[in-house]
């Protein structure tokens, strides 16, 4: 799974990959490419080709250096929600590969809908739902 945030805003997302590859992570970078995309990374290998692509800015932390932060540069949000990705799906142990998806989404409505008021958290779930 992939963690990606909008850092503009504020939006999250959680992909379900079969590898964690360059070409993966480009498929995933390719709907949300704007003029500038700076993307934030711990120091993961399948990233090191953005390094010379002029179609990214790559800031990353260097995890086996003791560098967890650098001002902006930190990917705590990411990792945050992946972890409360985690806590939530482990009651439903066993998910099968081919239901994860449903069960990523269902999660995000989830978080979509945290801190909303009762009547837009019921609009924006009817919309999501129709």
């Amino acid at each position: 799974m992939f963690t990606l945030v909008d850092r503009g805003s504020d939006e999250r997302y959680i992909v379900p990959a079969k590898s964690a590859d360059e070409s993966t992570i480009r498929l995933l970078l390719a709907d949300r490419q704007q003029e500038s995309l700076t993307v934030y990374t711990d120091e993961f290998r399948a990233y090191d080709p953005f390094e010379e692509d002029d179609a990214f800015t790559r800031e990353y932390v260097v995890y086996s250096d003791g560098e967890y932060a650098d001002c902006d540069i930190h990917i705590n949000t990411c990792e945050s929600h992946a972890s409360l990705t985690r806590r939530w799906l482990s009651p439903h142990r066993e998910v099968s590969k081919t239901k994860l998806t449903p069960y990523l989404r269902a999660f995000q409505l989830r978080r979509e809908l945290f801190g909303k008021p009762g009547d837009e958290a019921l609009k924006h779930a009817l919309d999501a739902a129709l």
